[in-house]
């Protein structure tokens, strides 16, 4: 076992991670990475920052270079395509790495998603999926490195785990929302069983989220959906975020787009206890301002800090409507 690999075993849910991963099966796997010339173009595709390619460039050659990060990298790329298109069948999902692995650490899944996409791009279009669809998908690969500079000040990935959705078609971009093949079976959904359906999800950077974009979107997925997966009848969406507390409805008015957000959902119980992180995190970018220091510039920014200046709490929240 190299240098890297026992740093990894050194963490007990990396160790089980690794273990997974070594399980899988990766003879079908031909992992590949665009030479050095043509990656800054399957970049750039992917809305990845033009301050972050250079970088991501030289990363490259390290990741080649070295027996275990190429033994990380198939591995990983395997188990993206363990039963592919189950809904939450893939292998193993990528943590986040130890920061003293560096640069490399922060941006490995940048390679696994370019190692990828081949085979993701095949299993778009053998489904039928317009190109438009599955390019603006996979750019959330660069909205992902966007956010770990805004919060984090470097180039890396803030959320792994959360891009191998994309990649096994389970996730798809259409229009100002993402719409992810779901089957959850949860007592706050009136489903029978892990029926399927479809958990909605807001990504950054997309402008407002007003009425129109929305009623755009998801007028798209009731089309999107019954086309490319006639097998799955999804009768309803659901989703769970801050943008769901109930209690954003003391501050805000009934105009403002994330009330009229919320007035699309059966809203239900809070999803557990206290999470002030997420809203901070999602409108100021940084989870870890205390709320002495947070702006006051907006109506949500009010909002937000006000109610956790008066020792109060955020919850978050979770509903759902018919499609």
């Amino acid at each position: 076992m190299g240098e890297l690999l026992a740093l990894l075993r050194k963490d007990e849910g990396l160790a089980g991670w690794l273990d997974g991963l070594a399980a899988l099966d990766t003879s079908e796997t031909d992992t590949v990475l665009p030479s050095r010339d043509e990656l800054p173009d399957v970049l750039l595709d992917l809305a990845v920052p033009h301050e972050d390619v250079n970088g991501l460039v030289a990363l490259r050659e390290v990741v080649l270079d070295d027996p275990e990060w190429r033994w990380l990298l198939g591995h990983c790329t395997a188990g993206i395509f363990r039963h592919p298109e189950s809904v939450g069948a893939g292998g193993p999902r990528m943590p986040r790495l130890p920061r003293e692995l560096g640069a490399m650490a922060r941006c490995f899944a940048v390679f696994v998603f370019v190692a990828a996409l081949p085979r993701a791009w095949a299993l778009h279009r053998e489904r039928g999926v317009p190109g438009e669809v599955s390019r603006r998908t996979f750019a959330d690969l660069g909205r992902q490195i966007a956010v770990h500079r805004l919060r984090r000040g470097t180039a890396g990935v803030e959320t792994p785990s959360w891009l191998s959705l994309h990649l096994r078609g389970e996730l798809f971009q259409l229009g100002r929302l993402q719409f992810q093949r779901s089957r959850l079976a949860t007592a706050w959904l009136p489903l029978a069983g892990a029926a399927p359906s479809l958990s909605l999800h807001i990504p950054d950077f997309c402008g407002p989220l007003t009425p129109a974009a929305c009623d755009m979107s998801l007028a798209a997925a009731r089309e999107f959906f019954p086309r490319h997966f006639p097998e799955e009848r999804c009768t309803l969406a659901h989703c769970e975020s801050w943008l769901l507390d109930q209690q954003l409805g003391d501050y805000l008015p009934a105009t403002s787009n994330i009330i009229r957000f919320q007035s699309r959902f059966h809203l239900t119980d809070r999803p557990g206890g206290p999470n002030d992180s997420a809203p901070v995190r999602y409108v100021f970018g940084d989870p870890d301002l205390s709320p002495a220091d947070l702006p006051r510039r907006t109506s949500l920014e009010r909002a937000v800090g006000d109610h956790l200046r008066a020792g109060l709490h955020w919850y978050g929240g979770r509903g759902w409507f018919a499609l």
